[in-house]
């Protein structure tokens, strides 16, 4: 076997690939590596066995992510939830496995990381030179069956009394894409990740997601007498549509806005023929979020990151004193430099 490199933005065979296999998921896709090169500048890159002259067989999916702050790195996908492996056989990941290994020794990246979703992922090389790093958990709804039981499925008190009680509250909800929606989504995102201490994606990231997806991204938006206090936005990819972002307004939580948007838009994704829900990944140490998936998904699978052993040695802590202090700051800014902490330092994330 011959391993050959393949840009998926550019050749029309990774579009006609990933429509045909059946692994695949939005972070798969042509408009979300599109907006990530657009946003942050990252080149994508598809390991393949297939030759040029070949249909694709095979594929691993990477983002260069070169940043002279947290270093030079192959990352299978960043700001993606998970990237399953797109091979037939074992042999064939094993293959180029080995040989992206071997390119990681000669090119000196910081590390290379994989996000595969297949829990039978469990030794990636018979070498040992990667290892798990990071533990997530992945709540996926499955939509198949009736919707007036799914709903009763649901966490009775966290869930169903809260969508009811949203339904009482004559909340107004504004589903699109437009320029106006999406200032309100990102206002309301800003507030939320300032709440967690965290700076929030550059606006330019959600402009670029909605002109590449374009109809298959939509946000949710719940007003309260014309005031913004929930919002989420979701993306849909073949028969799954998955939850991205959800922001909100603490001080209207007790209108049960965000689990009556979340049910709308599980409700919308039925109807039109979805199968799955796909709530994303959880940090296995975030408990509030982790409870809070829970009761939509009781029982989610495990998610597990797989990193070069060089970077697992060298990854910096997230619960550093570093990591602590800058989130005392971040929590402390205005918003507008806080958008602007985003924009300069996101891309060094991934």
């Amino acid at each position: 076997m011959k391993c050959y490199q393949v840009d998926p933005i550019q050749d029309p065979r990774w579009a006609i690939f990933i429509g045909r296999h059946s692994k695949t998921s939005i972070f798969h896709s042509v408009a979300w590596l599109t907006a990530l090169n657009h946003t942050y500048g990252y080149q994508a890159i598809v390991f393949t066995t297939s030759p040029p002259d070949k249909e694709l067989e095979n594929g691993l999916v990477f983002c260069q992510v070169n940043s002279w702050l947290t270093g030079n790195r192959l990352v299978s996908l960043p700001f993606s939830d998970h990237c399953e492996l797109l091979f037939n056989s074992t042999e064939q990941s094993d293959f180029l496995i080995s040989h992206l290994l071997s390119e990681f020794k000669v090119k000196r990246w910081k590390y290379l990381e994989l996000r595969p979703v297949n829990v039978g992922f469990d030794r990636p090389d018979d070498s040992g030179e990667l290892a798990p790093t990071e533990n997530f958990f992945l709540h996926a709804l499955d939509l198949r069956g009736d919707q007036d039981e799914l709903f009763r499925n649901l966490d009775k008190d966290s869930v169903q009394r809260r969508v009811r009680r949203a339904e009482r509250a004559n909340l107004d909800e504004n589903c699109g894409a437009s320029e106006s929606l999406l200032k309100d989504f990102y206002r309301l995102l800003v507030i939320t990740r300032r709440r967690h201490r965290i700076p929030p994606p550059p606006y330019a990231w959600f402009q670029n997601l909605i002109r590449h997806m374009g109809g298959a991204l939509e946000i949710r938006l719940a007003y309260q007498k014309e005031s913004p206090i929930a919002a989420v936005l979701t993306m849909r990819f073949r028969d799954v549509v998955y939850y991205k972002y959800g922001c909100s307004d603490v001080r209207f939580n007790q209108f049960g806005a965000m689990p009556w948007l979340l049910w709308n838009a599980i409700s919308a994704a039925k109807s039109g023929g979805a199968t799955e829900f796909d709530l994303g990944r959880t940090d296995a140490n975030d408990a509030g979020l982790l409870a809070f998936k829970n009761h939509w998904v009781p029982h989610p699978k495990r998610l597990v990151y797989w990193r070069s052993r060089k970077g697992t040695q060298t990854a910096p802590s997230t619960q550093g004193w570093k990591s602590k202090l800058a989130g005392v700051a971040f929590s402390n800014m205005p918003a507008g430099i806080l958008e602007l902490a985003g924009k300069m330092l996101y891309r060094h994330f991934g």
